[in-house]
């Protein structure tokens, strides 16, 4: 049960770090009025000071007037999905069977067309390399979580659909706190694809360098169907490395590679500036609530041209019912070289978009490759 401090004890505890001109208290709420200009570290004590208590502040500006809005909240009991410690471990159990499975089939229709291996150890090595990428980006946000002292979740892994489709939809995890301010909320956002992408560019590097390369007349006399989902400008630039892009060639994609494919889709997917994606978050500390709300729509249109159609159809419905995070210092702006990030993950995210094939060859001959 969440600690109630009087009011006279809050009172207390924001003079002790902010300059307080005045104080007003209401039904349930008390109003600071105070002097700093540089409101940002202060404030983040402030939240820990009243962590696990049913005490929020909030930052609040009112004709260039800085204050502090508490107020008390209830807090909701969590369900047995995010309290119980053997969700997340039953759900990564299930995913790393499922990969597994998908690898190994994946493997034996390879070896049909060109040999590549053992089935099995073939699927652990791709096992390996998608929970690596899908791993390493849940610890680039726990790694920023836990410097910013924030506390969450391990992460929940997500079953998908092996051999059909793709065998897991990534991993999330779920914030035990508050979201302090515009700062913690993008270095957390941004953790996770940085990593993940590290990974990516390793798995793809392996996969380009070990995936045969078939002439045209070859895939065509083994009737190898066209990869349809979509290629990232970084997978077709590895691949092209190792000799598998050029005039008359194809590469078969091994297991490896698909992985690869995921790394790079979940990437994309990430960044795109829409709901309560990674991206979607930087850009809602970046550009505020309502550019976010219209950078989500343009996000949804993107998926859609890009046909796929499933993740913009989830988005939308997700959208709905929750469009966004709420710093509780909405004021303090992003600094220069957050900024510069977010462009430099903005330009990757496009290098790793699923093109199809006529987009593809455009903007390849837009570069002259």
């Amino acid at each position: 049960m969440a600690r109630s401090p009087s009011n006279e004890e809050v009172i207390a505890m924001v003079r002790s770090l902010l300059t307080v001109r005045s104080v007003n208290e209401g039904d349930g709420f008390i109003w600071f009025a105070v002097d700093d200009r540089e409101i940002e570290a202060p404030f983040v004590r402030l939240t820990r000071m009243l962590d696990g208590t049913d005490v929020v502040c909030r930052v609040e500006s009112a004709d260039g007037q800085l204050g502090i809005f508490a107020h008390r909240v209830e807090h909701k009991k969590e369900g047995f999905f995010f309290t119980s410690p053997w969700v997340p471990r039953a759900l990564f159990a299930v995913v790393v069977s499922f990969v597994m499975v998908d690898g190994y089939v994946r493997t034996e229709q390879a070896n049909e067309i060109v040999g590549i291996g053992d089935p099995l150890a073939s699927a652990a090595a791709y096992t390996l390399a998608l929970l690596g990428i899908l791993g390493t980006h849940e610890l680039g946000h726990l790694a920023a979580s836990w410097h910013h002292r924030l506390r969450t979740t391990w992460p929940y892994f997500i079953p998908g659909l092996p051999v059909i489709g793709i065998p897991t939809f990534g991993a999330f995890i779920q914030s035990r706190g508050v979201t302090v301010n515009r700062r913690i909320l993008f270095d957390v956002a941004i953790g996770g694809p940085v990593a993940g992408l590290a990974v990516t560019a390793v798995v793809v590097v392996v996969g380009a360098s070990t995936a045969p390369v078939l002439t045209v007349e070859e895939a065509d006399a083994l009737e190898l169907s066209e990869w349809s989902l979509g290629e990232p400008l970084l997978m077709r630039a590895a691949i092209g490395a190792f000799g598998g892009a050029g005039e008359g060639t194809t590469i078969l994609l091994t297991p490896m590679l698909f992985a690869a494919w995921i790394g790079f889709f979940i990437t994309f997917l990430n960044m795109l500036p829409a709901w309560q994606l990674d991206g979607g978050h930087m850009a809602r500390v970046l550009l505020g609530r309502k550019w976010h709300r219209y950078a989500t729509y343009g996000s949804i249109a993107l998926l859609a041209l890009l046909n796929q159609w499933a993740m913009a159809i989830l988005i939308i419905v997700l959208s709905t019912r929750s469009p966004g995070a709420e710093p509780l210092d909405d004021v303090t702006p992003l600094t220069a070289s957050r900024k510069a990030a977010f462009a430099a993950m903005a330009a990757l995210a496009f290098l790793c978009a699923p093109l199809p094939p006529a987009q593809l060859d455009a903007v390849l001959g837009l570069l002259g490759a």
